[in-house]
């Protein structure tokens, strides 16, 4: 689970990323979903678009897919959202610690 600081810090490096992840109007297939998996495995973060004929909203894709992929859904604005998933072999991306409770 992200903390707060967490999620604003993966925001911030997702801003300038390019989306690589789009749904349309088939929704989400296999396809997309092993697209998302690869990608995730590469990166650990992405960002996804949902299109206007997609018959699922993009919270409801980000959760979706985040569910399938093992993933967090890090931020869902309009219709584009952020996924994030740790390479535990090869992470390139360190989080800031969580802090105490």
């Amino acid at each position: 689970m992200l903390t707060g600081k967490q999620r604003a810090y993966l925001r911030s490096l997702a801003n300038p990323i390019d989306t690589i992840l789009i749904v349309g109007k088939s929704g989400i297939g296999d396809d997309l979903i092993k697209q998302a998996d690869d990608a995730l495995t590469a990166r650990e973060l992405i960002k996804g678009r949902v299109l206007e004929t997609s018959p699922v909203s993009a919270r409801e894709a980000a959760d979706q897919i985040a569910g399938l992929v093992r993933a967090e859904s890090v931020q869902v604005i309009g219709s584009r959202f952020v996924l994030y998933r740790r390479n535990e072999k090869d992470p390139k991306i360190v989080l800031p610690k969580q802090g105490k409770k």
